[in-house]
């Protein structure tokens, strides 16, 4: 079974009864249904929300409908916890541990700090629980952090690692107190567990009417800090339970299915990794009003544009899960996390021989025992101490090894090695783990997938990676001028180069290009293009018409929507860039001379369409080189030139025209000068930026 009928997120409270006018540190619950939230619901204890939401479970599987249920508390708590206090590494033990405990009525009163007294009992020394409401009471529960070790559990799950979260599970007091809402809110869990249709998630399997799981609403941090709403976790509620009901029933499918081993015990926060992506379905998906500019803007900076589109946009496109071996250039929509450790076991580096131990300076003779240890052929039988195994390149070390000594530094006579020390201990060994360990996030969400990068997924043991879906980028050139090569062309029109040109950049930003041919000057031709590209496309790149003159009818019909804004931008060569909304899809009005169109994509189209493609926003890459020109340039706008390194020096091309395409041929990228006033001399350092630097 895929996808859910309705969405619920509960901000759960470990405090007492909250006033009854709704305030801030309360029970909070939003139920969200095909992308719309209903007005959240407040509660003004535990007692009255459980009921709130046993009802509520009653009545979704009443209607039919299947309901993802998320709380803002963990389930539960670091590897080695359950086993130290139930002798089981079960989670649901050490919930019913804690629900046969915790006690709580209808004021908000509660023994929590005993039970975290009785928690803390099954540890030597300092338990892992600490804060309290009371420096005097509790004796069993530190007042303050300082002195607990974590060494027998550590202070965070992996998750919370992931998920970058600040808080610890065992903090009960003091901001913020995840601790108490855990063991105040783990009992209820447990009970709900217990009703029909009722599953678990990630500990038990998701197929179920009802799935509980657990969220944490600071994954949409961005999107609630612009909410104007002024109880902070109402709006929290709001916004996550509307972004899990937007969110795409294989998004939400393969962010289920994809849990790694810790999980088990130690839970999962769901969207762990997946910030971004959450975050731009918590948000509209693009606001109309996008890319409007204040009254009064004439020139912007390229520095100001580029942080403004950063600002603006928001990641576009879904997730997937697909085999390691398809996602060579794929970005990744969520971290990859080791399955196993690399390598496995300790194993040798070099043919040899293997022993116990290291030896001084001197001459040694060991026995060598019969067998022979090579890669893939595990040796069972222990080498004894004072012994020596021939061991080959890649074995892992039979027990009793823990040194190597190389096959040219040894003779071998009569049945025994003879060696001359000295031979320092682990010589020419492997660590089991010491390039990766189980459980390490090995690769980060946002990353665009490289073979390396495939090698190592491999190594780990790990079959298959969450990605975004390519971004759908498609690509029109307009005007009456442009005749396609191979065409008949008049003498008053050109071939377009444009088009060809962009829809190879986008494909070299690892987007999809949607090649939407050419349109002549003519706006009900133009407006039948927008609404396919509209519907083929998450964005859309125009080149000509986007100006002010008579001719230009990208630019008008634009304005018809109400969105068109026309970015001047301080930058030469380019003219104003031409932002709008075409149908909820964004469009970016490059200008229809090719040096200016391809400087414009790669400056601003490239880091946009990184960070709606779910890289998050990109800057370009470049290499300080000493200048093979002259050059005087005036103050105002930031300039590119087309350039190429020749014996470690920047060549710039002989004219700066923007109808010389024979340039963008010759270069090999583009110097980019400041926006001050300069005089470049030969030898002075200037900023090279390589066409692949835009673009990694």
């Amino acid at each position: 079974m895929t996808g859910f009928d309705t969405c619920v997120v509960i901000d759960w409270s470990a405090g007492k009864r909250s006033p009854a006018r709704p305030s801030k540190d309360a029970i909070w619950a939003c139920v969200a249904r095909g992308g719309t939230a209903e007005a959240p619901v407040y509660h003004r204890n535990r007692l009255d929300a459980e009921a709130w939401i046993a009802e509520l479970i009653r009545t979704e599987q009443a209607a039919g409908r299947r309901a993802l249920i998320g709380f803002d508390f963990p389930f539960g708590y670091p590897r080695g916890l359950a086993r130290r206090v139930t002798g089981r590494d079960d989670p649901f033990a050490l919930w019913d541990w804690l629900a046969a405990r915790i006690t709580d009525d209808a004021t908000g009163a509660n023994n929590r700090f005993d039970v975290a007294e009785e928690l803390n009992s099954h540890f030597d020394g300092p338990g892992p629980f600490w804060g309290k409401t009371a420096k005097d009471r509790w004796p069993g529960v530190p007042y303050r952090k300082k002195g607990i070790a974590y060494d027998t559990v550590s202070e965070r799950r992996a998750c919370d690692v992931v998920a970058k979260a600040a808080s610890s599970c065992f903090q009960l007091a003091f901001p913020p107190t995840v601790g108490s809402q855990i063991l105040m809110g783990v009992p209820m869990l447990s009970r709900l567990r217990r009703m029909s249709g009722v599953a678990i998630w990630p500990f038990e399997g998701t197929d179920a009417p009802v799935v509980l799981a657990e969220i944490w609403p600071g994954l949409i941090e961005p999107a609630v800090a612009e909410d104007p709403d002024d109880i902070r976790d109402r709006a929290q509620v709001r916004l996550l339970a509307r972004a899990l009901s937007r969110l795409p029933p294989e998004t939400l499918s393969a962010w289920l299915a994809d849990i790694p081993d810790a999980a088990r015990e130690e839970a999962w926060i769901l969207g762990a990794g997946h910030a971004e992506l959450l975050t731009g379905y918590a948000y509209p998906r693009l606001r109309n009003d996008c890319f409007a500019l204040p009254p009064g803007v004439h020139w912007t900076p390229v520095a100001d544009a580029l942080a403004d589109l950063k600002s603006r946009l928001r990641p576009v496109v879904d997730s997937e899960t697909v085999s390691a071996a398809q996602a060579l250039g794929r970005t990744l929509a969520g971290p990859v996390i080791a399955a196993r450790s690399h390598p496995p076991r300790a194993n040798t580096a070099v043919d040899g021989y293997g022993f116990a131990g290291g030896y001084a300076a001197g001459a040694h003779t060991l026995p060598l025992v019969t067998q022979v240890a090579a890669a893939g052929r595990p040796t069972d039988a222990a080498v004894p101490k004072g012994h020596a195994i021939r061991i080959l390149t890649g074995a892992a070390l039979p027990d009793g090894v823990e040194t190597v000594l190389l096959q040219e530094e040894a003779t071998v006579k009569d049945g025994a090695l003879h060696f001359e020390g000295p031979v320092k201990h682990r010589a020419n060994t492997r660590a089991a783990g010491e390039d990766v360990t189980a459980g390490d996030v090995i690769l980060p969400a946002g990353r665009r997938l490289t073979p390396g990068d495939l090698g190592l997924i491999a190594a780990t043991g790990v079959a298959q990676v969450p990605v975004y879906q390519p971004l759908r980028v498609a690509v029109l050139s307009t005007g009456d001028e442009l005749a396609e090569p191979g065409q008949e062309a008049r003498d008053d029109q050109i071939f377009d180069a444009n088009r060809p040109m962009l829809l190879a950049q986008i494909a070299a930003l690892g987007c999809t290009a949607v090649d939407l041919g050419r349109v002549a000057d003519n706006r009900d031709a133009l407006r039948a293009a927008l609404d396919d590209a509209s519907a083929r496309a998450d964005v859309i790149l125009t080149s000509g018409g986007a100006s002010a003159g008579d001719e230009d009818h990208v630019s008008a019909l634009l304005s018809e929507t109400g969105s068109m804004a026309l970015w001047r931008v301080a930058i030469k060569p380019g003219r104003p860039l031409a932002l709008a909304m075409w149908n909820g899809t964004p469009v970016f009005g490059l200008p229809g001379n090719p040096v200016a169109a391809l400087v414009c994509t790669l400056v601003f189209a490239a880091p946009a369409l990184s960070l709606m493609g779910g890289a998050g926003w990109s800057t370009p890459r470049g290499y300080d080189l000493p200048a093979a020109f002259e050059k005087r340039k005036k103050p105002g706008r930031v300039e590119y030139l087309r350039a190429r390194v020749r014996e470690g020096q920047v060549e710039v091309f002989a004219s700066e025209g923007s109808g010389r395409v024979s340039g963008l041929s010759w270069a090999e990228g583009l110097v980019e000068l400041g926006h001050g006033a300069a005089h470049i001399t030969t030898g002075d350092r200037v900023r090279f930026i390589p066409w692949a630097g835009f673009t990694s």
